[in-house]
């Protein structure tokens, strides 16, 4: 939901690039790209260094039949199982052990190749991407299925990543704070970790899955020991709001779009009043489900279901900081809207799929996903910024 209603947003503004800062899986990088935006991704883990050269540094000149060549030539290898194997489908069930020995199998076979960069993050992301559909978890990596899932099954199938359409952008593996006074932009999209689940911790298995250095595991899940050793500022409750402050604090783009969630370290009305700082600020919150985990509940070893979830369903705030007024109202009240159309249209097709299972009119529709935004773009579009020297 999120990740249109910024490109929403940032399509109304007076700008020709921009700058994801922690750009994790690249979708908003995409998204921005897609909206005609020249984009700088950035990130620490190196997975994501390789969604962002598949996904915004590729550009026309790729020579895409090659690297379709090079996959049907990889994709046709016997498996062959080794530490990945072992270690992620025997120690523990991220794969079914056929599929986890043709990742490894065509994981040794990139790095024989002469390739470019671009190059070889588009081959790395599409075995990345492959493995995805053939995992055993919820989404995130911070644990697999007790039982496997029905997708492991499935045989391990290469696709070419799709060319995302609009300028080829650049990609970096940098510390967000250390790079964020050298950016040369015109937007800066900003959203940090929001508590102590590091999204390098989050998404491991594609972390050793590119860096493919046999690290040394430890835990149930089978984490990277450096998962447990390099940890963010932005993982402590107690240092994350120096950090954030730090960062808006070196930007020297015109406009920023800080995304904050209410299960975060920071608070939303807090990240408000710093940004007045800089400019006008507006913002649109969103109501949205929590991920699949919650959705799932807790159980123990056993497969008991051993507590309950406080909440299925969180707020996140998408804040649009600038110096023009009226762009920030008119982008923010604007986008605003077309979230609550999207929404509506939404809700209509629940209603009609649980009218047609339930064979009447009349079923209940899903929550509004942007309810709690209806008044808060007019409201906070309005607050003036202190002077800017």
């Amino acid at each position: 939901m999120l990740v249109p209603l910024i490109g929403e947003v940032a399509g109304r503004l007076p700008v020709r690039s921009a700058c994801d800062l922690f750009a994790g899986t690249t979708r908003v990088g995409q998204e921005l790209r897609r909206r005609g935006l020249a984009v700088h991704s950035n990130d620490l883990a190196t997975y994501s260094e390789v969604l962002g050269q598949a996904y915004i540094a590729a550009g026309r000149s790729l020579d895409r039949a090659r690297l379709t060549e090079i996959l049907a030539e990889v994709a046709a290898l016997e498996g062959r199982e080794g530490w990945f194997t072992e270690t992620f489908c025997r120690r523990a069930r991220y794969f079914q052990p056929a599929n986890g020995a043709r990742i490894e199998a065509i994981r040794e076979a990139i790095d024989g190749y002469p390739l470019s960069a671009v190059e070889r993050g588009v081959l790395l992301t599409s075995l990345l991407e492959a493995a995805d559909r053939v995992d055993s978890t919820t989404g995130l990596q911070m644990a697999y299925l007790k039982t496997w899932a029905p997708r492991s099954y499935n045989e391990l199938s290469l696709r070419l990543p799709e060319p995302v359409e609009g300028r080829p952008g650049t990609v970096s593996r940098l510390d967000a704070n250390e790079l964020a006074s050298d950016l040369d932009v015109d937007l800066v999209y900003v959203d940090p970790p929001y508590n102590q689940h590091s999204f390098f911790s989050n998404y491991h298995v594609w972390e050793t899955l590119v860096r493919w250095d046999a690290p040394e595991p430890y835990g149930v899940a089978m984490k990277r020991l450096d998962c447990r050793e390099n940890r963010s500022p932005y993982n402590s409750k107690r240092k994350a709001p120096g950090a954030l402050a730090s960062l808006i604090e070196s930007l020297r783009a015109p406009w920023l779009l800080v995304s904050v969630s209410d299960e975060a370290f920071h608070e939303a009305d807090g990240i408000g009043a710093m940004l007045a700082n800089r400019g006008y600020v507006g913002r649109i919150d969103v109501d949205s489900k929590r991920y699949v985990g919650a959705q799932i509940g807790i159980y123990n070893p056993s497969g008991e279901k051993v507590g309950t979830i406080s909440r299925l369903r969180n707020r996140e705030s998408l804040f649009l900081v600038g110096p023009d007024r009226g762009v920030v109202a008119a982008a923010t009240g604007a986008s605003a809207a077309s979230a609550r159309a999207a929404g509506a249209n939404a809700r209509k097709a629940a209603v009609a799929q649980a009218a047609r299972a339930s064979g009447r009119n009349g079923a209940a529709g899903a929550p509004s996903p942007v309810a709690a935004s209806r008044a808060t773009p007019a409201r906070t579009a309005g607050q003036g910024p202190r002077p800017r020297r």
